[in-house]
């Protein structure tokens, strides 16, 4: 098995044999168009090539050491994916819309999370924020509006510990849980609908998160729990949610423990108790999601 070698900036990656069309928006984002000279082409190049048996684990550590794999021109019916299933109403945020990673509830995490918009008759409107979990963080708190870092938990938050950009950066992911999921709560109980997707709005562009309009037959690949560049995601509306408007729809997947190789055995608990966390996304109901409940 030979690693993926391309350089930072080059146009060409080479791997699972094939010469592939990339290019690189960000530090932690890699956007594979397609097979080099096979432009045009309708393929299912994600499955058929890059997670066959032989590939699959180099794929999956280039997605650990890049954050965002993003693969366009995908043309897929594979029956893995399933509806996402988050809503969101015009008087509140729904869980999907605050910055988070899948799975957050439990103890063990998906290590990677698929989001992928199918080819159908109606485009996607509606965009995903991505950005690495530090980044998020660094930007909730370089945007918060004063009145709420006025709040007490936060003010004595502030006030104890250095939070700079810096010390963010080498904060623990548990550290970064613990005082995202606080700033959540608190933009949550202060800020209405609009003013709370105002402030996140204000994050993506802080965080610098990757912003690019869905296209039809793409797949978002996101490290989602690993060892390398852990990202956050959300859905993010750039107008008021006055809802009523035709949208398409986005499936997803958590490859790594539902996409089995030979000899793996599906956990279904797990796959469950990742599915119940999505139920209390649907319609704003259910209880509060782990993003939002204390970590």
């Amino acid at each position: 098995m030979s690693e993926p070698q391309t350089p930072p900036s080059s146009p060409v990656l080479e791997f699972a044999n094939t010469r592939w069309r990339v290019r690189r928006p960000k530090p932690f984002v890699l956007v594979i168009e397609g097979e080099l000279g096979a432009e045009g082409k309708v393929s299912d190049y994600l499955h058929e090539q890059l997670l066959l048996p032989e590939w699959r684990e180099a794929f999956y550590q280039l997605v650990d050491a890049t954050g965002l794999v993003v693969c366009l021109n995908l043309h897929t019916q594979h029956p893995t994916y399933r509806d996402v299933r988050g809503r969101s109403s015009k008087g509140r945020l729904s869980q999907g819309e605050y910055y988070h990673h899948d799975g957050c509830s439990g103890p063990t995490k998906p290590r990677f999370v698929e989001i992928r918009c199918p080819v159908q008759p109606q485009t996607r409107g509606v965009a995903t924020a991505v950005a690495p979990h530090h980044a998020v963080v660094a930007a909730m708190l370089q945007v918060l509006p004063a009145e709420l870092a006025a709040t007490p938990a936060l003010l004595e938050l502030l006030r104890e510990q250095d939070l700079s950009p810096m010390a963010v950066s080498q904060m623990s992911d548990a550290a970064l849980d613990q005082l995202q999921g606080l700033i959540t709560r608190t933009v949550r109980r202060k800020l209405n609908a609009e003013g709370a997707r105002a402030y996140f709005r204000q994050v993506d562009v802080a965080a610098d998160a990757y912003f690019e309009p869905w296209a039809l037959g793409e797949s978002r690949i996101i490290a989602n729990a690993n060892a390398g560049v852990t990202m956050q995601h959300r859905r993010a509306y750039q107008a008021p949610h006055t809802g009523g408007v035709a949208n398409g729809h986005l499936v997803k997947r958590w490859p790594n423990e539902e996409l089995l190789l030979p000899g793996q055995v599906l956990d279904p608990a797990f796959i469950a108790a990742l599915c119940s966390e999505e139920d209390e996304d649907r319609d704003g109901k259910g209880g509060p999601a782990c993003y939002l409940g204390p970590h």
